[in-house]
């Protein structure tokens, strides 16, 4: 819906994936310009190709070369506030290569005039582009949607995060809850992220343990790159995508190498008052010109925190383990193949409902304790195939994945019954796909066919249950600029699933998606109008793991699922200033909400197909400013959610939506070059919200402000020092997006109270 690709954009431009570009007279008209706008570089000296897809990352600018050449060396760093064509020139100030805009947005590379190389002009038809996707780069996850969401490396490092909730703030439309990250989960204009196409490195996500915990538990410390598709999303974003999709990146060794080293050390502590807390992360890492590796541990340890009341919350105690470990192999010819394994472990005392902080029954649990210990393990797996210096219509990529979450945890029944025993749940995914993208003189294509096999699993000593659901679905997607002002993007899907129930039925079902959406400049450089639309297919989804029953009757089968999307919206840009609005609207029709009864007297429903109707709607607001060394940013969200025609609540919601209202949030940050003093801070409000059910408690207002402030000496850039502080003021509040705040008889889980956290990192 929105959105900025680079962390001093202030909702800056949207950025447009890379796309070929139509030499002619128009644009060379407009290249004359082309490579005057400011961008904020963050490129470190790394083999050619990658640098360039870096370039193109951030400015959307194509390259082109010619394919008779393989582009081979290092490049130079490129730091700071620079124009295109002065990035470009810095970038390839050691490889003898010249430039020459062709265009509004591609730029070709070649050797001086003059100087006798091999390295020729492309030939018409001859020329190949370099996608910011397949490559390492900051913001290399962009693709250009007109609702997507980019978090680029520099984002991140701004950020400083040290959980997925972190990761998104300053983003009014996409809302974490709970405030232990073990029990986060992630709302895209209140959508829960069950409902979205949700990838890491490529390889499928299927979480949906226990309601109770999150379900993409992941060390914020390893990701580069992250992709939020808000509704809209391309069909090559996977299976499943009813609200949109999320796809996370992680960095690998060239992204952590110094500038001319090919070996290298990273190390952070990270010291949090607020229940001494203390992270601490690790790294080793080096490349060759055709091999790198790379292994980065987290340890995590630390006590409860308390909350803005000054209260202690029970089961907030830190106790983390993350390891990510990379090895790839690059050909002489650019094809690279690279193995990846990712892996956390959150084992501590958890409150008895993980993302609660206390439940009020009437006659008193007694028999439940108020911490019961929860293990929860995610590892995540993936093969990934490409090619670096891919021809016109040569540019494939092939993925292989396995990603599997399993909880384990204590079941108290009443002492009339037994004494606590251990279960074990457990999801997973073993998934893939092969593609290829074709570039052309009007954009790309990008076709290709995808599987996985999804099994939920529960290991109980009185009633052990299983499903599973494989699927097999061929996939295109167009991204093309038809003329110099537009862009536009189209695709489908067709997906045949096979489900299987507890009891080993068996349905299948088969189902087509499709989506379209573009952009227009109305005014060149200063005016955009933007529009999507998409409907989706998703077939049967998995039961939770702690409702799955052995003794469910499926009669002829759940509903299938399936979503219609629509975004509108206007980009205005003038001098550093952008504003933005938005509009959107996401149906989703039969959602799963398994019940554990096989049959529910008081409704007629059986348990193992139960089905709601979800609706989002709303608009978002954005005005920035962006300046030589920083930015400021403000963000307004307004977001209705329903649940079969009546206000969403959290209960209901589990796995399906959460209820949101009005969020504002405000950013800022500048930087003073000279002395390597950068500083920031944000804030976010939210209003009373009180579309509840009738006789429940509104939700409370809150604001919360926090700030930083970093240091790089001029002298050591491999050094960082950072102090900030998070909710200055002592808010005792739950994040929107939390468990349970409307209802009288439930004591959300709070955030923490003012927190002061040191860090310090080095690089060698």
């Amino acid at each position: 819906m929105k959105r900025l690709t680079r962390a001093a954009l202030i909702g800056g431009s949207v950025s447009i994936s890379a796309m070929a570009v139509v030499a002619g007279s128009v644009r060379l008209a407009e290249a004359q310009t082309s490579g005057q706008a400011a961008y904020s570089f963050n490129i470190p000296s790394k083999p050619l190709l990658a640098a360039l897809a870096d370039f193109t990352a951030t400015t959307g600018i194509q390259v082109v070369r010619p394919s008779s050449q393989r582009l081979s060396g290092q490049s130079v760093s490129v730091s700071g506030q620079l124009s295109a064509g002065a990035a470009l020139s810095r970038l390839l100030s050691s490889s003898g290569l010249a430039y020459e805009f062709t265009g509004s947005r591609t730029v070709t590379i070649h050797s001086p005039a003059g100087e006798a190389s091999s390295f020729a002009p492309p030939a018409p038809g001859d020329a190949v582009e370099l996608p910011p996707i397949e490559v390492s780069g900051a913001g290399s996850l962009a693709q250009g949607g007109v609702s997507e969401i980019n978090i680029t490396s520099a984002d991140l490092e701004r950020k400083n995060p040290t959980n997925i909730k972190d990761v998104f703030a300053g983003e009014p439309g996409v809302k974490v809850g709970s405030s232990i990250p073990m029990s986060q989960k992630v709302y895209v204009h209140g959508i829960e992220e069950t409902n979205l196409a949700v990838s890491i490195d490529g390889s499928r996500q299927n979480n949906k343990v226990f309601h109770h915990n999150g379900t993409t538990l992941i060390d914020p410390s390893f990701l580069k790159a992250a992709r939020v598709d808000a509704g809209v999303a391309p069909a090559d974003a996977g299976p499943g995508a009813l609200g949109g999709s999320i796809a996370y990146e992680t960095k690998d060794a060239r992204d952590m190498l110094l500038e001319g080293k090919n070996i290298g050390a990273f190390v952070k502590s990270t010291f949090n008052t607020n229940g001494g807390v203390s992270m601490n992360n690790v790294a080793g890492y080096g490349a060759t010109e055709n091999v790198d590796a790379l292994a980065y541990f987290t340890l995590g340890r630390g006590g409860k925190f308390e909350a803005g009341n000054g209260d202690e919350v029970l089961g907030t105690a830190t106790n983390l383990t993350s390891g990510l470990g990379k090895i790839g192999f690059q050909t002489d010819a650019g094809y690279r193949m690279e193995f990846s394994h990712e892996m956390v472990v959150d084992d501590a005392a958890r409150p008895f409902r993980a993302n609660t902080g206390f439940i009020t029954f009437v006659p008193p649990r007694t028999y439940e304790p108020a911490v019961r210990d929860y293990r929860l393990d995610r590892t995540n797996t993936t093969f990934t195939f490409s090619h670096t210096a891919p021809t016109g219509l040569w540019d494939p990529k092939v993925v292989l994945a396995y990603s599997g979450t399993e909880v384990d945890l204590f079941v108290f029944p009443r002492p009339a019954i037994g004494a606590p025993y251990k279960i074990d749940g457990k999801t997973d995914s073993f998934n893939g796909k092969a593609e290829n993208r074709f570039h052309t003189s009007f954009g790309s294509i990008t076709a290709g066919a995808d599987f996985y096999r999804d099994e939920a699993s529960l290991d109980d000593p009185t009633e052990a249950s299983r499903e599973e659901a494989q699927n097999v679905g061929i996939y295109a997607q167009a991204r093309l600029e038809p003329w110099s002002r537009a862009r536009l993007s189209f695709g489908g899907r067709a997906d045949h699933q096979t489900f299987t129930g507890t009891g080993d039925q068996e349905f299948n079902n088969s189902g087509l998606s499709g989506n379209v959406s573009g952009e227009l400049d109305i005014i060149s450089n200063h005016l955009t109008a933007k529009a999507g639309y998409s409907h989706v297919w998703a077939g049967i989804p998995l039961a939770e793991n702690f409702i799955l029953n052995p003794a469910w009757t499926y009669l002829d089968g759940p509903e299938e699922v399936t979503s219609d999307n629509a975004t509108a919206g206007l980009v205005a840009r003038y001098n550093g200033f952008t504003l933005e609005g938005t509009v959107f609207r996401t149906e989703i029709d039969n959602a799963r909400q398994p019940a554990y009864a096989n049959f529910a007297v008081a409704t007629g429903v059986y348990g193992a197909i139960r089905n709601r109707d979800i609706e989002s709607k709303g608009f978002e607001i954005g005005l920035g400013y962006e300046w030589a060394s920083g930015f400021i940013r403000f963000e307004y969200a307004n977001i209705d959610v329903e649940i079969d025609g009546k206000p969403a609540d959290s209960d209901t919601g589990n796995y399906l939506a959460s209820p949101a209202g009005d969020i504002f949030t405000l950013s800022a940050a500048h930087t003073f070059s000279s002395i390597g003093l950068t500083i920031g801070g944000d804030m976010e409000i939210a209003p009373e919200y009180d579309k509840v059910a009738e006789g429940s408690p509104p939700y409370k207002a809150y604001e919360v402000f926090n700030a930083f402030a970093e240091y790089k000496p001029i002298s050591r850039p491999n050094l960082a020092f950072r102090a900030e502080v998070q909710n200055i003021f002592d808010e005792t509040y739950a994040d929107r997006a939390t468990y349970g705040q409307e209802f009288g008889t439930v004591t959300p889980l709070y955030e923490p109270g003012r927190s002061f956290i040191l860090s310090a990192s080095a690089k060698f």
